[in-house]
């Protein structure tokens, strides 16, 4: 053992990825289907490191990292952060302004009945309302205070082990608020309500990895014969014959020549088409007994599917069903929706907004043309646009730093970790506006947050370990005590907010509640729970605005009890 304390005391990086793969383990098993999750429990692994070894960690090497974390929850957050108050989705932002305040009240008021310090009080907060980034804004606030190097230490220290305390009961208390509670104080049965919202938005429900043999939409080749609707129609004319339901024409051959069909081109019989649409459109057309034709130069039409960003606000905040109507994406059918890296469901009453990323298909030149319309496609790469990264983080930072904000008698900057996480809001809203501006891939977003977080929790549980026991034995029971008041007060606060004010539906608003805790596993279990992915909905009109007030809050907090 001596020698392994000499290891970790001359390399303690190795104890840092020690603590992220024993974290991720121990974070990983499930008790009756609750798990704490990789950064509690780097959390966890990096005290009991710490209070075993004592390892030394370097101030800068956390930042490092929480600084890297900050701005790609920033970037993601970005498109949809300025947008987040446009049509219903004010009553989403609403929610998640008004849940974060109200759970930093209690968590001030908790901390003056229990006389706790700067460093206490954060860590509960940030554990109570299950958001770890708050301790590394609280962490930096602490190092600002006027006071000695070794009570800076102490107060760090005391952040990561009232985390630690509060974090479970914050996680449970959330999941069970929108799996149990909520569902019982608005009198839902979660599984009747998400059906009748799926069927309020136009949504068909499929079983995950399940596929018909039948599908509603398809291409084929057929020949016009005599009699046919579509005899002598112009091809705009044939693809509105039914209301509601729209065909494509897509190819002609007339003779010997295939014809690239335009909306005044005269379809005749005896010509060869590839038409496409619903299937039911197509048998109420062309009849039940029409000839398909097997033409392969026909039929050999380039098919694209490309992932396009949303970014022109004349399609965002319109309903699918109305820009279906749209000659502008004619013959192009949408696969999927992603909302700040969540999948959203498709139905006819879903609504567009900024920064959304739609995955479209149909032939390339229809794909093209609708691209162009929505926004830019987004052509994958790998490559990471380091030059705005690098000059956001900075840039971002050192505003930070010297943007002061008086008060009462103290001036105070915001923070080089707030700064940083307002340069990535900044740079996620302008690559809406310009998509190829400062690209970075959505891989690297996700290593981004996750590494840049575990990390740094990791080496926030390193320094805590050593004062952990002490910590405990101290103010154990009370924090503990304290950080479920805190977990509660807003959580019931929210569900009363939200039905009985904002009047949000009951599965959407406790799928907003779980995104203004920014808590995705409370989402995921309500998903399960109602066998709807519905609730994604709230979840992402609320988790924006939350990401960044919670993080803002551990500052806050150390100012308020120092």
């Amino acid at each position: 053992m001596e020698g392994f304390a000499s290891l970790l005391d001359r390399y303690p990086e190795l104890a840092v990825y020690l603590a992220l793969a024993l974290g991720h383990w121990l974070g990983g098993i499930k008790v009756h289907g609750f798990n704490l999750g990789g950064v509690t429990g780097s959390l966890l692994v990096g005290m009991l490191i710490g209070w075993a070894f004592h390892v030394p960690v370097a101030a800068t090497a956390k930042s490092l990292v929480f600084l890297l974390f900050l701005f790609g929850i920033g970037y993601e957050v970005g498109p949809r952060f300025l947008s987040a108050m446009k049509g219903d989705g004010w009553r989403y932002a609403v929610l998640a302004v008004f849940m974060p305040v109200v759970g930093l009240l209690a968590a001030l008021v908790v901390a003056h009945v229990l006389k706790l310090d700067p460093g206490l009080a954060a860590g509960m907060m940030s554990g109570a309302l299950t958001e770890s980034p708050a301790m590394g804004t609280a962490s930096e606030a602490i190092q600002r205070l006027p006071i000695d190097d070794a009570l800076k230490a102490r107060y760090i220290a005391h952040v990561g082990v009232a985390d630690a305390l509060c974090y479970v009961a914050g996680a449970l208390g959330v999941i069970l608020t929108c799996n149990v509670i909520g569902p019982r104080l608005l009198r839902l049965n979660l599984v009747d309500d998400a059906l009748a919202l799926e069927h309020r938005f136009g949504i068909e429900r499929s079983a995950a990895g399940i596929a018909s043999a039948w599908q509603p939409f398809d291409t084929r080749a057929y020949r016009i014969a005599p009699g046919m609707r579509i005899v002598g129609l112009r091809v705009d004319q044939a693809e509105c014959l039914l209301p509601g339901l729209r065909l494509f024409v897509y190819r002609v051959r007339h003779g010997q020549s295939l014809v690239e069909p335009g909306p005044a081109t005269r379809l005749h019989a005896g010509d060869h088409i590839v038409i496409g649409g619903p299937r039911k459109a197509l048998v109420e057309v062309l009849g039940e007994r029409a000839e398909e034709v097997d033409d392969p130069e026909l039929l050999d039409i380039p098919m694209a599917s490309h992932q396009v960003l949303v970014s022109r606000r004349t399609w965002a905040g319109q309903r699918l069903e109305q820009i279906a109507r749209d000659d502008a994406v004619r013959a192009v059918f949408l696969r999927g929706i992603r909302r700040n890296g969540q999948s959203m469901p498709i139905g006819t009453q879903t609504v567009l907004e900024r920064g959304d990323v739609l995955e479209l298909i149909g032939p390339e030149p229809a794909v093209v043309r609708a691209a162009a319309e929505v926004g830019r496609i987004l052509h994958l790469t790998t490559a990471t646009d380091f030059v705005v990264v690098g000059m956001a983080i900075f840039l971002g930072a050192v505003s930070g730093i010297v943007a002061v904000v008086p008060l009462g008698t103290l001036s105070v900057s915001i923070g080089s970790s707030v700064g940083a996480l307002l340069g990535g809001i900044v740079v996620g809203h302008l690559r809406v506006r310009r998509p190829l501006f400062g690209r970075v891939p959505d891989s690297a977003v996700k290593l981004m947050q996750s590494y840049g977080l575990a990390a740094f929790v990791a080496m926030v549980g390193l320094g805590a370990g050593p004062h952990f026991v002490e910590a405990v034995e101290q103010h154990g029971l009370g924090l503990f005590l304290g950080g479920i008041g805190v977990t509660m007060t807003p959580l019931l606060a929210g569900l009363w907010f939200g039905h009985k004010v904002l009047k949000i539906p009951g599965v959407l608003l406790l799928g907003a509640i779980s995104g203004a805790q920014t808590f995705t596993a409370a989402l995921a279990a309500l998903q399960e729970r109602s066998d709807s992915s519905i609730a994604v909905i709230g979840y992402s009109g609320a988790v924006a605005i939350a990401h960044v007030l919670l993080t803002t809050w551990g500052t806050v907090m150390v100012l308020a009890m120092a």
